[in-house]
């Protein structure tokens, strides 16, 4: 699949629905604390946006009121972020799309897979086409959409399998956060951003033209993965893990389409404190 305007994973009730989820509000107490009705919570979170309800329910939820109301209005997409030595991936997994990535060195030709996407057969093809060998596969987390293909990837290849040591997955090599790959003039270095899974892993790349981070589902354009583990944490991590890093960082998420952390801090409800 292209990865021309690949959707934004989340709308703006898919928003909400997480925040509630993480906060662990029921209906009644949500609605209650925006100071709205119950049924006017279940229209909103049925897909019909409201700006009024979407601001007193940002409030309630710790959101950011004016970033919710813009991903209501659908007035916001990030711009197309390329790169020399990185290639984004976008391969379809039963209802929904997922990514995987390789970033290579473009003077060595050696590479690094993130993930393995629903297939890996299109980085597979890339690596072939342009003669990169690939050197280390690094998984982001295990969640089935993102390891789906890891068998062939492993056996095409013939390189290591790594994963954050919190992950508990006996098909890689564990490791603990902090850990640093190098791959010919580029440095890896990974960041632990849980919540979302155990023992989620940021992978931050130098020594392409920009820094790039490549966050699994940890962070989306205009979103996050649920907190699954601990919404807290996620939110906590992501924090000082992703948001201290350079605004011009290009960020790889593991659905959606590619951002930068600035755009993230001016565009994302979950970081209200970027937004006053």
């Amino acid at each position: 699949m292209s990865t021309a305007n690949i959707p934004l994973e989340d709308n703006f009730a898919d928003v909400v629905g997480k925040a509630q989820r993480g906060l662990k509000l029921s209906d009644d107490v949500a609605a209650t604390r925006a100071g709205i009705s119950v049924a006017e919570l279940g229209t909103f979170k049925d897909g019909q946006f409201n700006e009024a309800v979407a601001r007193k329910l940002a409030r309630a939820l710790d959101l950011g009121a004016d970033t919710l109301v813009e991903l209501g209005k659908k007035a916001w997409y990030p711009p197309s972020h390329q790169l020399d030595g990185l290639a984004q991936f976008n391969t379809t997994y039963h209802d929904m799309t997922v990514n995987s990535y390789v970033v290579c060195d473009p003077k060595t030709k050696e590479a690094i897979v993130f993930d393995t996407g629903a297939t890996a057969q299109p980085m597979l093809d890339f690596a072939r086409q342009n003669g990169l060998k690939i050197q280390f596969i690094l998984l982001t987390h295990t969640h089935v959409d993102h390891i789906a293909d890891l068998k062939n990837l492993k056996a095409t290849t013939g390189a290591p399998v790594y994963v954050g040591e919190k992950e508990l997955f006996a098909d890689a090599e564990a490791f603990a956060a902090g850990k640093t790959f190098h791959v010919g003039s580029l440095k890896i270095e990974s960041r632990q951003t849980s919540g979302h899974a155990s023992g989620g892993i940021t992978f931050v790349v130098s020594g392409l033209g920009r820094r790039v981070a490549v966050v699994g589902d940890a962070l989306f354009a205009c979103s996050m993965g649920g907190g699954m583990i601990s919404y807290e944490e996620a939110l906590r991590t992501n924090r000082k893990e992703i948001f201290s890093l350079p605004d011009d960082t290009i960020v790889c998420p593991g659905h959606g389409p590619l951002t930068t952390v600035g755009e993230q801090k001016r565009h994302n409800p979950f970081y209200p404190e970027f937004q006053k």
